[in-house]
């Protein structure tokens, strides 16, 4: 009796090792590692987007709507806040949360723990950022659209006061919400490059 005959071929398990892919054809750890990393790129340019949206707004929007008068103001918010209920905007509103809680998944699953804390840091700043839009500047945009018709409005500068005082420095906080996760994104992709070298 020969002791080798039980032995399992070396190629028994390699096919396996080599794609990448589990038993069954599940993605195994190889095909999780190669998506975090588009995953992590996708998810910090959506929170770029997102910060710069709103340090637009901060710095050159609500500048220039304040230098004018008040039926100037609350006509082009309400035309501003009409416009940019769109598809690209939608794709990125929700993208970017989407696209970062996953990227930390991904990264927590890759066993990369550092940069997983770094990009569930950033969901956190961006869920944050979303609840404030939904608790007060949607409420306040809705307000203004239902102050109705420009030509119908009496009163322009209460309007406008009502609009304006909470929603500007509301906005400066959702610009340094996403700041901050676009920053913890720019942490956690960096903490994954270090680890493919």
């Amino acid at each position: 009796m020969r002791s080798n005959q039980t032995a399992t071929p070396a190629s028994y398990t390699a096919p396996q090792t080599f794609t990448g892919l589990a038993p069954g054809g599940a993605a195994g750890p190889a095909t999780r590692s190669k998506a975090a990393g588009p995953l992590l790129v996708g998810a910090t340019v959506a929170m770029g987007l997102m910060a710069g949206l709103f340090f637009a707004f901060d710095v050159s929007v609500m500048p220039g709507l304040a230098a004018g008068d008040d039926r100037t103001y609350v006509t082009a918010m309400q035309h501003i806040n009409k416009s940019i209920e769109n598809g690209m905007f939608g794709l990125v509103f929700v993208g970017a949360f989407v696209a970062t809680g996953v990227a930390a998944w991904l990264q927590h699953k890759a066993g990369r723990r550092q940069a997983a804390l770094w990009a569930a840091a950033a969901t956190v700043l961006y869920v944050v950022a979303l609840l404030v839009t939904m608790g007060v500047n949607i409420p306040l945009n809705n307000q203004l659209a239902a102050a109705g018709d420009p030509g119908q409005i009496t009163d322009f500068a209460a309007v406008r006061a009502k609009f304006a005082d909470t929603w500007v420095p509301v906005n400066m906080l959702r610009t340094a919400l996403c700041t901050g996760g676009l920053l913890a994104l720019t942490r956690s992709l960096v903490l994954h490059g270090r680890s493919g070298r």
